[in-house]
């Protein structure tokens, strides 16, 4: 799948759902406590000028901003998840763009980090992502990225995940989302070898636990939110839905709180620019 054709996707997924990805994890925890948007704030916690990278709706925009004196700013090609960025009232200071990550709209040096939460595993043309993000930042400057690790224990993910292979395999190819990004944005290694020749340390990798467990409903719609979903005929979505519900009250009925059991692991990533 050309880049292009990736940036196509994806702005046309956004458009119908703008605020997929935080309403999946805002409210989703690791053991410690914290989001993994919170994780992210913490890699930057001493950095004055910060860059959300696919920055979305603004929800980690607006936390990274809570810090005094920081300068914080953002970039998506979702002009409608930006719209709702632009609404939080903690962004009144910010510096919110539409644009392109493969051709940034900042002056060289602008920035002392750079994040990017589940964002940088789907840009096509990476290298001159991560070359556009080095020009950016400053030399000492922090990258910190959170990706995506698939499943780790609670029965639901597994259960929803099974479902949806099912429904795709039957699907018209019309219907299926072809490969974004590019593969070796998801390992150490991959990274490390993209990263490297950009002036980039190795990376600190830390996989993390996230929790998703709730009601049967609040599950579904943070698992439903995956791009494999959006292209799936309504009928097909329906189905799906009516039974990932059935199955997941007789997961909640054998719960002593009545949650479904659903967990995900992400990848902490952190690199500094040389």
């Amino acid at each position: 799948m050309t880049t292009s054709a990736q940036e196509s996707f994806l702005r046309s997924f956004h458009a119908e759902l703008p605020s997929v990805t935080a309403d999946a994890f805002g409210g989703a925890r690791a053991a410690d406590g914290r989001s993994s948007y919170e994780i992210l704030c913490d890699r930057v916690a001493e950095s004055e000028r910060v860059l959300d990278l696919g920055c979305g709706d603004g929800l980690l925009l607006e936390l990274l901003a809570r810090t005094e004196g920081r300068h914080v700013a953002g970039v998506d090609l979702s002009p409608e998840a930006l719209a709702l960025a632009r609404r939080r009232p903690g962004l009144g200071g910010a510096t919110v763009l539409e644009g392109r990550a493969q051709d940034l709209p900042f002056a060289d040096d602008s920035f002392d980090a750079c994040v990017s939460h589940m964002a940088l595993m789907l840009m096509g043309d990476v290298e001159q992502v991560i070359a556009e993000v080095a020009r950016v930042l400053a030399p000492g400057a922090t990258l910190a990225c959170v990706i995506g690790g698939g499943a780790v224990g609670g029965e639901a993910y597994e259960l929803f995940l099974g479902l949806l292979r099912a429904a795709i395999k039957d699907a018209p190819a019309a219907q299926r989302v072809p490969a974004l990004g590019d593969r070796r944005t998801r390992s150490r290694e991959g990274l490390d070898s993209l990263l490297g020749p950009a002036g980039f340390t190795p990376v600190d990798w830390e996989t993390v636990a996230i929790d998703l467990s709730g009601r049967p409903e609040q599950v579904w719609a943070a698992l439903s939110g995956v791009y494999d979903v959006g292209p799936l005929d309504p009928r097909t979505v329906t189905s799906l839905r009516e039974t990932f519900l059935d199955r997941a009250e007789a997961l909640a009925l054998a719960m002593p709180d009545g949650l479904v059991p659903c967990g995900m692991k992400v990848h902490v990533v952190t690199a500094r620019l040389r």
